[in-house]
């Protein structure tokens, strides 16, 4: 599945069939190349963030949760990751060697594990998530190579 797609897509709880919020964007830890939390678009008494381990399916019509209280400040980890600095989308791609690949377009990852599988960078080009080292302000790097 796509950032991309992934974006606007309603979040449900499974206990109440109420909705709970929509997805804003995706927070993404480097150190697992995983998704480490969503992000919704309001912000509730408590929070708006979801830990990825929270959420009980990431379906293709739908986001659940098994209750709205899961919605919080993320925890320590996301809140950390959470930040402008290690958003990825829009950000330019660099190896490790210092050659520019291009900017993050959109990130490819796996609903059901939250595991990243790529990143796509303008103008097409696949970078195998395996390959990323860490995302900074300025930039994402990856290692060098195919």
């Amino acid at each position: 599945m796509l950032f991309s797609e992934a974006r606007g897509r309603k979040v449900v709880s499974s206990s109440t069939a109420s909705t709970v919020g929509k997805v804003s964007r995706l927070v993404i830890d480097p150190t697992t190349r995983a998704v480490a939390g969503v992000q919704l678009k309001k912000k509730t008494e408590r929070g708006d963030m979801l830990r990825w381990s929270d959420i009980t399916a990431f379906g293709a019509d739908a986001v659940t949760v098994t209750d709205a209280d899961r919605v919080g400040d993320g925890g320590d980890t996301v809140q950390a990751l959470s930040g402008k600095a290690h958003r990825v989308l829009g950000k330019r791609v660099l190896t490790s060697t210092g050659d520019e690949l291009g900017t993050v377009a959109d990130v490819d990852f796996d609903a059901t594990s939250g595991a990243l599988i790529a990143l796509l960078v303008d103008g097409g080009t696949e970078v195998e998530a395996a390959r990323l080292v860490g995302v900074g302000s300025y930039a994402v790097v990856v290692r060098d190579g195919p």
